[in-house]
């Protein structure tokens, strides 16, 4: 990463990213916002996944970098872990993907 300004992540729980249809934003969000939001101890980052219709739950940051990832498709169930502990209802995302 390197560029660019963050902000203080005092109090954040999760980050939410919705993919863009952008090949530089899309790749940020995919490669290089994880280790970013990691590193600064954001518990739960989720990436919901326009191209691979897909949600993707990255927990558990340790050493700059998220130790679980777990992906579903649009449709299941999607459960965050603590500290936000709620589960997600995806079927609706079917029809924002495109």
């Amino acid at each position: 990463m390197g560029k660019g300004e963050w902000a203080e992540a005092d109090g954040v729980l999760m980050v939410v990213e919705v993919t863009s249809h952008d090949r530089d934003a899309d790749r940020r969000d995919r490669a290089e916002k994880p280790d970013g939001y990691a590193a600064a101890g954001i518990a739960v980052y989720v990436l919901v996944d326009r191209d691979q219709d897909s949600v993707t739950v990255y927990a558990d940051p340790e050493g700059g970098v998220y130790r679980s990832a777990t992906t579903r498709a649009f449709g299941a169930l999607v459960e965050l872990p603590d500290p936000v502990a709620i589960t997600l209802e995806t079927e609706k995302l079917k029809h924002f993907a495109d």
